[in-house]
């Protein structure tokens, strides 16, 4: 070929190639007006040509709630509704791998659904029939809303346009009433109501997401429209309970109460070290998986929501208040009889006549005398009994703060009167709840430092943030010896008096005291021989690891406190079985019961 041959082809050449670079750019600059600089506004009118905007909500998984081992106590699990789009139920065109165009009608369709579902495929046709037979135009007709994951995910791997799906929350209690009145329980609508299902709903409330998109008249969505934010789960609340722990205390107080014939009955540990709630049970009780099955009172935890006189286990504190002051001893003593009448008009009886006795501190806590408790409260003034009742707890709410806590109520001095001067000595004319109480005992057992209760442990989030909740500091109540010596007057309470046989629990050394509350008629007046009683336990009382306080409201078959021993003496021997407590070593020598 010549020279200039060959020049003119190359210049034809690159004449064509450069339309092509020309053309090939205009393609792509228009491709990026259209993807990137006005994509919504391409896809705004394709929608409005073609199709609406759609927007589902991806829900996020309630948190579980667990004990102190992590056993769950409430969780939840999805399943999934799924709906039919009836007017757009038609065949579906598809190309395979190689290109191909294939169809899958209807039938086949409805037959591959059923197969999942559990159903015929004529079942499954019958459905959009009827629903467009109703209505030409509709565009609902459920198919199921009970499917599980797998089946969701069978389902929408058919790729159908026409059916869309929902999850749909459900909460699960696996130990049914274990802790029913603690945990509460959530309305059909998923909404929390009560116990810590609604207290603790921050930690525990998954936020929804979304997923949104552009669907055509096809039914199909319209490629790159969708739009999804992440749903994010709840927390996982983890509580200080132990659920076996729990379960025989459910189990135990329930055949105590019905033996007892009483209203109702309760009973709590609690770690001393800790302050930690290991078990609070009562009966009655709820399973938050039918709430409904139970009246609407027995829904809630009267252990917390009830007030009442604690009675003869405040003897105790009135002890402890006077071992601190310096006030008295063990051995220091009073003379009181079974009933008298003092100087300022007040008349004070004990539950049983004796003549005088030569009392000991120790003794008048022993026979639980109130008047020998009157004559030892007036060696502290009442200011100053008034001051330690308050800094054991009397009128303040526990730091648990479960829904419908109650603080409790307590007169300051100058509102006492002359009964109340002597009858807040052992238990009266101020009011408690059951926690307010352990804690006391908590801080005598723990060298006299008040340690803040608690059943919330901590709240752990999906992304592992750990929150632990707010507690008071712990708080020195008396000395360390006027601890020690009062869980050792206590001791002598449960070798010496009159219950020792039915609390004793072989091989530990354990301090008891009782207490019996008169119950308000309504009328100003009292309930003629109905009483709330109690009876709480330290154990082992030479090495004190645990508290245990059992309630009865108005036993019948035995009406004093007495009717509490046996509950104690099997909630105890559990415990220390449960967690192991070795057994003591050796006993300590009595202290007498009366002055020589």
């Amino acid at each position: 070929m010549h020279a200039k041959a060959r020049r003119s082809a190359r210049r034809r050449t690159a004449i064509v190639g450069a339309a092509v670079a020309v053309i090939v750019a205009g393609f792509a600059v228009r491709l990026v007006d259209i993807q990137v600089v006005n994509a919504q506004e391409h896809l705004d009118n394709r929608a409005a040509y073609s199709g609406i905007g759609f927007s589902q909500v991806l829900s996020g998984t309630r948190g579980s709630i667990v004990d102190g081992e992590g056993t769950v106590l409430a969780s939840s699990t999805t399943q999934y509704s799924a709906q039919f789009d009836p007017v757009h139920v038609k065949d579906i065109e598809h190309v395979d791998e190689d290109g191909r165009e294939y169809t899958v009608t209807w039938e086949e369709s409805a037959a591959d659904i059923g197969e999942i579902v559990g159903r015929s495929g004529d079942e499954v046709q019958a459905i959009v029939a009827d629903a467009l037979a109703a209505d030409a135009a509709s565009q609902y007709a459920l198919l199921a809303d009970d499917l599980t994951t797998q089946q969701y995910r069978e389902l929408t791997a058919l790729g159908l346009p026409y059916l869309s799906f929902h999850p749909v929350q459900s909460r699960a209690y696996p130990y049914g009433a274990v802790a029913g009145n603690l945990i509460g329980f959530v309305g059909d609508d998923g909404e929390p109501l009560a116990g810590y299902e609604a207290a603790e709903n921050t930690c525990l409330q998954a936020t929804d997401g979304s997923l949104t998109y552009q669907q055509g008249s096809d039914g199909l969505i319209i490629p790159g429209t969708e739009v999804t934010e992440a749903p994010v789960d709840g927390g996982t609340l983890q509580l200080t309970l132990d659920a076996d722990l729990q379960w025989y205390m459910q189990q135990m107080i329930a055949e105590e109460t019905q033996n007892q014939q009483a209203q109702a009955g309760a009973v709590m540990v609690v770690e001393v070290a800790t302050g930690a709630v290991r078990a609070a049970a009562e009966y009655p009780t709820v399973d938050p998986n039918d709430p409904t099955a139970v009246d609407a009172d027995d829904r809630g935890s009267r252990i917390f929501s009830r007030t009442f006189e604690p009675g003869s286990t405040f003897k105790a504190v009135t002890a402890a208040t006077l071992l601190d002051q310096g006030a008295a001893t063990p051995y220091t003593s009073v003379t009181a009889s079974g009933h008298e009448a003092f100087p300022n008009g007040a008349v004070v009886g004990d539950s049983f006549q004796h003549a005088a006795f030569n009392y000991t501190l120790t003794g008048a806590l022993i026979d639980s005398s109130n008047v020998a408790l009157s004559k030892f409260g007036e060696l502290v003034p009442d200011e100053t009994r008034y001051e330690y009742l308050q800094k054991f707890g009397v009128g303040t709410k526990t730091d648990i703060g479960f829904p419908g806590e109650e603080p409790g109520l307590i007169y300051p001095p100058d509102q006492w009167g002359a009964q109340g001067h002597y009858a807040t000595t052992f238990g009266q004319a101020f009011t408690t709840t059951m926690p307010q109480v352990v804690n006391a005992y908590q801080t005598l057992a723990n060298d006299g430092v008040r340690e803040p209760l608690h059943i919330v442990e901590s709240c752990t989030k999906p992304d592992g943030t750990v929150t632990k909740p707010e507690l008071s500091e712990p708080r020195r109540v008396v000395s360390e010896e006027a601890a020690d010596t009062t869980i050792r007057l206590l001791e002598n309470v449960a070798t010496q008096g009159s219950l020792a046989p039915a609390v004793a629990v072989d091989g530990y050394r354990i301090g008891t005291k009782t207490g019996t509350a008169q119950k308000s008629d309504g009328h100003g007046g009292y309930k003629a021989g109905l009483y709330f009683t109690s009876i709480i336990g330290v154990v082992p009382a030479d090495d004190p690891q645990y508290i245990v306080m059992v309630t009865l409201d108005e036993p019948t078959r035995v009406t004093s406190s007495a009717a509490t021993a046996p509950a104690l003496q099997k909630a105890v021997t559990q415990v220390v079985k449960n967690y192991r407590v070795m057994p003591s070593e050796k006993t300590e020598e009595p202290l007498p019961k009366f002055a020589e």
